[in-house]
């Protein structure tokens, strides 16, 4: 065998060319102090935390060893941000609704010439829907993608506006109530599955908390914005303003909002089909193609003339080839799975963090409703209007707590990766001291991260916080104490029960990749179902053991059932990765049967052939 020998300054003349001589390729990584030593063994868990991995729901990956790992999100922190915001938006309609419609309750029953009793239907109604609907639209954005999904909540939600106000019967006021729950209560579930779309675990804190604002919003402006269309348009004016609303909103994510599902868009630079651009994306895409074809025919008409076609005695010069559009996607949907959600309440972790989620915010449901009738008896005698003031202070506190949390949690996750990884820890912070750093824009891989400790070691003083409210809350109204301590009272009640829901819904983000909306429903369908039971039981509670004990019940109730959270801190890694292993033999096995059944087909395909 003979070998060509090539000139000496072949490789090093290519090793000192600029990117602008040479086209970059990827180089096989090598094997000398690249920290690949099999002596070299990094702590469980942590190289991730360093260079981040590909997110186990992005589809597809980059295979090649020596490429650097993709980055989780395209989008930048503004970006993320504004995202956040409009799901944010969009999610208020579910408690504002059910909340705007309750001064009108009365006016209502003499319109429709029924009891007290008849007319509150519609709100227990409104609030099963609440609880069952997500389960539905969840799994359905994850797999159809985040923006149908919207569509179909605010379409069902407007029509059914349209149509409350215009019902002439009770019982079409119930039915048509029930439509209007099924329309805008997915619209927090997709709001958090959002978040998961777009951050990672060490920046995700951040951004829960905006997305729980609206729970605790809605309920808080919902009775004053209702008392004052009922007062002055009439009750029917609640739903065509609510209607108006969701029909500007809908307008605004139909140009602006993208799609996040990572099922469908990854990283968010995979070309999806033309359904889930916004009008932006079309817009401004034909733009750039309009631009792009003049452009070349310029160019080709400068070619022209500057080289005509050659004769018989030289070469014709090639045409340049005309700009063409990228290749059509094929739009594929998948059935969602509908009991996704029903599954995940039988998961040793998710089934205990979503039943003692849903402990914690019927505290939430049953001030809320015991407020109302507690202020305007005697010594109060607070009129409508000023009972809707009352609730301001907890949307404060939820504020606050959005506003504390967030950083919280970022920092906590922080210290956890350093105490993994001491090399995090290595920047000097300009105090003396060391500023831990951590890689924010690729998805640490979590199977060995302890995330449960460092999510619930933010909120589990702010639960303590919340106990110790509660029964204040409760004796407070016993001794019919000054409005101004209520407010306090109040406010603190919001950073502690809304502070606990973030970091609790974050956890539940966290260890659902890729079905974090069927997780939120999950977690929207214990508690709604929950709260509505508190919200039944607090008045004749009070009634029986007064104020202060019936509250103190609930407060007693956080203590007595936290030690469940320890036990998820304790063994959530073990739990997860059994689910994960579960998950993976169910894969192979559903792999080897599809396998099979390809292999049988192409065996029969083969022989008709050779008949033939």
């Amino acid at each position: 065998m003979t070998t060509e020998t090539k000139p000496p300054d072949d490789g090093a003349t290519k090793v000192t060319q600029t990117s602008q001589d040479l086209p970059q390729q990827p180089q096989p990584p090598s094997t000398e102090g690249s920290g690949s030593d099999p002596d070299e063994t990094p702590a469980p868990g942590t190289g991730a935390l360093v260079t981040g991995e590909p997110p186990t729901e992005a589809p597809g990956g980059d295979d090649s060893g020596g490429a650097p790992a993709p980055v989780y999100s395209i989008y930048t922190t503004w970006e993320k941000r504004w995202i956040v915001v409009g799901g944010s938006l969009a999610a208020t309609f579910s408690p504002l609704t059910a909340q705007i419609y309750l001064p009108a309750l009365t006016v209502l029953a003499r319109d429709f010439s029924v009891t007290d009793t008849q007319i509150n239907l519609t709100v227990t109604t409104y609030m099963i829907f609440q609880a069952i609907a997500p389960m539905f639209i969840g799994g359905f954005a994850d797999t159809a993608g985040r923006r149908p999904a919207y569509a179909l909540c605010f379409v069902i939600y407007i029509a059914a506006n349209i149509g409350l106000a215009r019902c002439q019967t009770y019982a079409q006021l119930l039915v048509v109530r029930s439509i209007q729950s099924a329309g805008s209560s997915s619209t927090v579930a997709l709001c958090q599955a959002i978040v998961a779309d777009i951050t990672t675990s060490a920046e995700r804190g951040q951004y829960i908390g905006i997305t729980v604002l609206p729970i605790v919003v809605g309920p808080s402006l919902g009775p004053v914005l209702g008392g004052v269309i009922a007062q002055y348009l009439g009750w029917r004016w609640i739903f065509y303003m609510l209607a108006i609303a969701a029909g500007v909103t809908l307008t605004a994510m139909a140009f602006f909002f993208p799609e996040t599902c990572r099922h469908i868009v990854g990283d968010g630079s995979v070309r999806a089909h033309p359904v889930y651009h916004t009008f932006w994306q079309i817009i401004k895409n034909n733009s750039l193609h309009r631009r792009g074809r003049r452009a070349q025919a310029a160019r080709d008409k400068v070619a022209t003339d500057t080289n005509p076609p050659a004769t018989a005695d030289g070469p014709q010069r090639a045409a340049s080839p005309a700009p063409s559009r990228p290749a059509p996607v094929k739009f594929k949907f998948t059935p969602p799975n509908l009991m996704g959600s029903i599954v995940m309440l039988f998961q040793k972790e998710l089934g205990i963090l979503l039943a003692y989620n849903s402990i914690v915010f019927a505290g939430f449901y049953a001030i809320a409703t015991a407020l109302p009738s507690q202020l305007s008896a005697p010594p109060y005698n607070l009129s409508g209007s000023q009972v809707g003031l009352i609730y301001l202070p907890v949307a404060g506190g939820s504020i606050g707590a959005a506003a504390v949390c967030g950083p919280a949690l970022g920092r906590n996750y922080a210290r956890h990766a350093a105490r993994l990884d001491p090399s995090l820890a290595t920047t000097s912070d300009g105090g003396g001291g060391k500023k831990i750093k951590v890689d924010r824009k690729h998805q640490a891989d979590l199977s060995r991260f302890p995330i449960e400790r460092a999510r619930l070691e933010v909120g589990l003083p702010l639960l303590l916080l919340s106990a110790a409210v509660t029964a204040a809350v409760g004796w407070a109204l016993r001794a019919s104490a000054h409005l101004a301590v209520l407010c306090v009272l109040l406010f603190l009640l919001g950073v502690g029960l809304v502070g606990f829901n973030n970091t609790v819904n974050t956890l539940i983000v966290d260890v659902s990749p890729g079905r974090a909306a069927a997780a939120v429903a999950a977690n929207n369908l214990t508690r709604c179902l929950v709260g509505a039971a508190a919200s039944a039981a607090i008045l004749p509670m009070i009634d029986a053991i007064g104020a202060g004990w019936a509250f103190t019940v609930f407060g007693a109730t956080y203590v007595v059932f936290a030690p469940a959270m320890w036990v998820v801190m304790a063994r959530g890694i073990r739990w997860r990765t059994e689910v994960k292993e579960k998950e993976e033999r169910k894969a192979e096995k559903k792999k080897a049967l599809d396998d099979e059944k390809n292999g049988i087909g192409g065996a029969g395909g083969g022989r008709i052939g050779e008949e033939r």
